[in-house]
């Protein structure tokens, strides 16, 4: 990684080392990273070791680790983790490591991680001074509702909304308000999170990053599909929502030039549907505007989509598909007259699993992948890609008190 040190930085640098030398503390770097279930992160600890079968990232795979194989533990970079199921919220911290990624119990190791681990590590790489990284991440919210920003009004939801909501309580923007609130609770008292803290040296919010968009990109409700002659968006609406949370966020967290980062939603990688392809542009649009130029930036994920898995995955798919075919007597299938046992059906799946999937195939899976196409696979390598590329785009936004 390379770091550009702006000119007037080497003018002040013999002051910092003056003042930090007479034993002031420099201030904690603070982060903000919020989303759903891809920043909650759904790639298992097991799946590490496929990092380092790849060249390009096998350096990556021994920062990551001990000498032992065991995840490394940051001694200098802290994690305070909101999450939860419902209205059972919970908060996980303490120095970062693996295991801050989707949790069943928030307070618990989860065995995941998600981009948090390696943003730290970069971070922790860039700056002298400590980090403390304050994650908020529920899997399966929007930004339309669950994280509707004040700006945005009021989301007057419609029966097909009330009808599929699992958590009726919430309300519009209720996990905009929870976020916000939980980074003004860590704030208000950094030592508890991270003993180690001085409140004379202070803090900098010095970046947010954004990773959701699924539960938006799949609702055609609220995103009504046009006519395939059409040339607008559909999802509009989301850039102009994104744009809002950029504003209310920081307003909300009085960090009005706050770096800020949007994960880009790459599920698919370059194969990519026309819905997903409008979604990413939608949810890169506000880094575009004016006012935004220099201080957002829009870090797409889909390079980070690991092909060789996806098409081990598409086989998998098929063998679900047939399944499904078995148990509803469709015609063209084996079958077609219902006289199957499911112990019959279940040997023709394995048969036919057997002749899609090679062994080699079946051991790379079991090697790299841990979870659904929609959580990138829950590949490790994919998520340690994706925090680095998170926190180079920060680093390379001027900081927020320019």
């Amino acid at each position: 990684m390379r770091t550009v040190i702006p000119i007037a930085a080497f003018f002040l640098m013999p002051l910092l080392t003056s003042v930090w030398s007479d034993g002031a503390k420099p201030p904690i770097k603070v982060f903000v990273l919020a989303g759903q279930s891809n920043m909650e992160g759904h790639a298992r600890v097991e799946t590490f070791d496929y990092i380092g079968d790849d060249p390009a990232t096998a350096p990556l795979l021994q920062k990551m680790r001990n000498a032992d194989g065991t995840p490394r533990i940051f001694d200098d970079v802290a994690i305070s983790y909101l999450t939860g199921l419902g209205s059972n919220n919970g908060e996980g911290f303490g120095k970062l490591t693996a295991g801050y990624g989707s949790r069943r119990d928030p307070a618990r190791d989860g065995g995941k991680i998600g981009p948090e681990f390696t943003f730290g590590l970069t971070m922790d790489e860039a700056f002298d001074q400590p980090v403390l990284i304050i994650k908020t991440a529920w899997g399966g919210k929007s930004l339309y509702y669950d994280f509707r920003p004040p700006s945005a009004g009021v989301y007057q939801r419609t029966q097909q909304d009330i009808d599929r909501d699992r958590n009726p309580e919430s309300g519009s923007g209720h996990y905009y308000r929870l976020m916000i609130a939980h980074v003004d609770r860590v704030l208000a008292d950094i030592q508890r999170v991270y003993p180690e803290y001085d409140a004379e040296q202070g803090y900098e919010l010095a970046g947010f990053v954004w990773f959701q968009g699924f539960n938006d990109m799949v609702n055609r409700d609220v995103y009504p599909v046009l006519p395939k002659e059409s040339s607008e968006n559909r999802f509009a609406k989301y850039s102009d929502w994104m744009a809002d949370f950029i504003h209310d966020v920081r307003k909300d967290l009085d960090a009005p030039r706050m770096p800020f980062v949007i994960g880009v939603m790459g599920v698919g990688g370059n194969t990519a549907n026309r819905d997903n392809l409008q979604f990413r542009e939608a949810m890169a649009a506000p880094s575009l505007l004016p006012e935004f130029r220099g201080n957002v930036t829009a870090v797409p994920t889909a390079p980070f989509w690991d092909e060789p898995l996806a098409a081990i995955q598409d086989k998998h798919d098929q063998v679900r598909q047939m399944g499904y075919l078995l148990r509803t007597k469709n015609k063209n299938h084996a079958n077609a007259d219902g006289t199957m046992s499911e112990a019959q059906q279940r040997e023709y799946l394995k048969e036919m699993e057997a002749k899609l999937i090679t062994p080699a195939e079946a051991a790379l899976w079991d090697r790299g992948a841990s979870n659904a196409g929609y959580h990138y696979l829950g590949c490790a390598k994919t998520f340690a890609l994706m925090g680095v590329a998170f926190a180079d785009a920060i680093l390379q936004m001027p900081p927020a008190n320019d």
